[in-house]
């Protein structure tokens, strides 16, 4: 998980959280451990090449956005893998600033 349940809640009441998530899936745009800030969004406003904190499966990625077909969301990784796709209600935010660390 890239949030706690706290950092979610935040977002969900409006409130703008950093995270540092974990992993290589979103290298080189997203670093291991990088400091991302995620920021409560609209589903109208969002597009596909967007980085945002979602739940898929009861699993919660940052993860990009890579297709819009109506009201829902095709979700992937940076290096093609699809996780699948969601309705807006587990989009919980969109990275605005990432902040990766040398090397």
């Amino acid at each position: 998980m890239d949030a706690s349940p706290l950092q979610i809640a935040a977002l969900q009441s409006g409130k703008t959280v950093q995270i540092r998530p974990h992993g290589n899936s979103m290298r080189p745009r997203v670093c291991d451990g990088a400091r991302v800030t995620v920021a409560p969004c609209q589903p109208e406003d969002l597009k596909a090449g967007d980085i945002v904190l979602v739940k898929v499966r009861r699993q919660v990625y940052l993860h990009l956005i890579k297709a819009i077909e109506g009201k829902r969301f095709l979700i992937g990784n940076n290096h093609g893998r699809i996780n699948g796709w969601v309705g807006p209600n587990c989009i919980y935010g969109i990275a605005t600033i990432i902040e990766n660390q040398a090397g």
